[in-house]
């Protein structure tokens, strides 16, 4: 197949790109060509909202649209391409209210999150726009993506404690529940909907049951052979100063996916993948200063 992926250099953009392209695939990603690109890529340099004529003499099977943050995004590349087959969307679960009751479905109502704001109301409008212009393009809605290639500050965070021989502090008494989604595997539904082209056309994505903040913790630490010493963080102080992810519980109902893909890579796999990609791309990482605030705030009668 011909398949577009917008971005194609971070994360979960390039992750699909090159899943796709060890697959044989022509795979063309579009991007500003500001960051390395991947091999056996076909890089198109532009911007997608200015594309004039850059994509109409193209055709693709698919389009896979990872980097969609707002309608504009969405409207401009439709604008720009030529023909095409399959649409997918890569959405979020930050559309659903969090006043909805859990587990969300993708029959529930969408609505802005307290908790994501605009980056929440922006998806909405992307999704809209989509679907306005391609009733049957697909949208998935993932919750926290895992897996190699992830760039992010958090389970690097983790991993850097293990390394490093650091308590790990945890909000209150770690019950905190987190839903995640193996990269790996958010690449093989994509490529099972461009295959089957299902009846539904919104899925919401995630392993089926979430884990608790201090269960995934011990997964990370595992993952680089340390076993951690937790600390636990109670009263006011905030919570992403020195933890890598908002004081948000929720969970997707993913029982639409699982008719498609029942078989998922098990989590604890997905974080040893991440742990050793993250050893041999430590400068890819974007540190956040959980560990100064720690130091500085929380650890100072271990100093």
């Amino acid at each position: 197949m011909d398949i577009l992926v917008t971005g194609g250099t971070v994360f979960a953009s390039r992750y699909t790109a090159e899943y796709f392209a060890s697959k044989g695939n022509n795979v063309y990603v579009l991007n500003r060509g500001n960051r390395p690109q991947s091999d056996n890529v076909i890089p198109i340099i532009a911007d997608r909202h200015s594309l004039g004529s850059t994509l109409k003499g193209r055709s693709f099977d698919a389009v896979i649209d990872v980097t969609a943050y707002n309608d504009t995004d969405v409207s401009d590349l439709l604008d720009g391409l030529g023909s095409f087959g399959c649409y997918i969307l890569i959405s979020s679960s930050a559309v659903y209210p969090e006043t909805q009751p859990r587990p969300f479905c993708e029959t529930a109502e969408i609505g802005p999150n307290y908790i994501w704001g605009k980056y929440g109301t922006d998806k909405i409008a992307a999704e809209r726009t989509l679907t306005d212009h391609v009733p049957d393009a697909y949208i998935i809605r993932p919750p926290y993506l895992c897996g190699p290639m992830n760039n992010l500050y958090r389970e690097a965070f983790v991993f850097e404690c293990a390394e490093k021989g650091r308590s790990f502090y945890i909000p209150r008494s770690g019950d905190m529940k987190l839903q995640f989604f193996h990269i790996g595997d958010m690449c093989r539904f994509i490529e099972l909907l461009i295959d089957k082209k299902p009846c539904d056309h919104i899925f919401n994505v995630g392993y089926p049951e979430p884990v608790s903040i201090r269960k995934w913790a011990e997964l990370c630490y595992a993952a680089a052979g340390a076993q951690p010493d937790f600390k636990y963080v109670n009263g006011d102080i905030p919570q992403r100063s020195y933890f890598p992810f908002y004081d948000y519980e929720y969970q997707l109902d993913v029982a639409r996916m699982a008719a498609v893909m029942p078989d998922l890579t098990p989590l604890s796999e997905s974080l040893h993948l991440s742990f050793e990609w993250y050893r041999s791309n430590r400068d890819k990482i974007v540190r956040k200063p959980l560990i100064d605030f720690i130091d500085r705030e929380l650890a100072k009668e271990e100093l």
